[in-house]
């Protein structure tokens, strides 16, 4: 068995990839701590966007699980640049 270096294993917030989530509904702010630090905005049309950096697909669907529990109807899910990348190379 081949051993993963920690370093790979524990991506800085840096390189961890952003998502957007975007729900019906407004949340009010102090449920980011609840969604994993997640940047809650709310649009004027009604819909909150939930954004941030997730370490892995098992995190993600964590917060999209949240999502469910509170019966928030989901609008999408995009996944964003990353930090990283948005320092970096323009097209």
């Amino acid at each position: 068995m081949i051993a993963t270096p920690m370093s790979q294993l524990c991506r800085s917030a840096d390189s961890r990839p952003q998502y957007e989530i975007c729900v019906k509904g407004h949340l009010a702010p102090h449920w980011s701590h609840w969604f994993e630090g997640f940047a809650i905005a709310l649009k004027d049309n009604g819909e909150t966007l939930l954004s941030g950096p997730v370490v892995d697909q098992a995190a993600l669907y964590g917060v999209l699980i949240k999502v469910r529990d509170l019966g928030l109807p989901l609008v999408s899910v995009m996944l964003t640049q990353t930090k990283k990348s948005d320092k970096g190379e323009q097209p």
